[in-house]
């Protein structure tokens, strides 16, 4: 006796194409969320690092006029100019670029100041914004302490 068979219908339906495509698209928005956290997080390691280079580049410069810098020719504030009145020759030259290297690598721009205390230790701290949109608020600070 032979018994009839119902065939199946092979293959994917129209409906499992679309739930397996919504899947792919939720699955590759979170990777691109992802990549978009990367790239700042990666950004803001790169500006830590730089602050990091250029606080130790001008107390290395510090170092190499260690006379002028312990008779406190280096002290600046944020929004200070250096002055070549003032100023020995070599000083306001570190000065200047430091700062002028300080505006162009930082959004923002970066600023830079330098103290001192008890005669020997130096201070250096930098700020900076993350964008370089006005309106922001939140600056970052890097600062570091040495003896000279």
């Amino acid at each position: 006796m032979k018994t009839s068979q119902k065939s199946h219908q092979a293959g994917f339906s129209l409906l499992e194409v679309l739930v397996g495509l919504v899947i792919l698209a939720i699955g590759l928005l979170g990777l691109a969320g992802m990549q978009m956290v990367s790239l700042k997080q990666n950004n803001e390691a790169y500006l830590r690092s730089q602050a990091t280079f250029h606080a130790y580049d001008i107390l290395d410069k510090m170092r190499a006029n260690r006379v002028l810098a312990l008779d406190e020719h280096y002290i600046t504030s944020f929004d200070q100019s250096p002055d070549s009145a003032v100023l020995p020759g070599v000083v306001y030259n570190d000065l200047v670029a430091w700062k002028t290297s300080l505006q162009s690598v930082f959004p923002g721009p970066g600023k830079g100041s330098i103290a001192m205390t008890n005669g020997t230790m130096v201070n250096v701290t930098i700020t900076w914004r993350e964008t370089s949109d006005q309106n922001a608020t939140a600056w970052q600070t890097f600062t570091t302490q040495t003896e000279l």
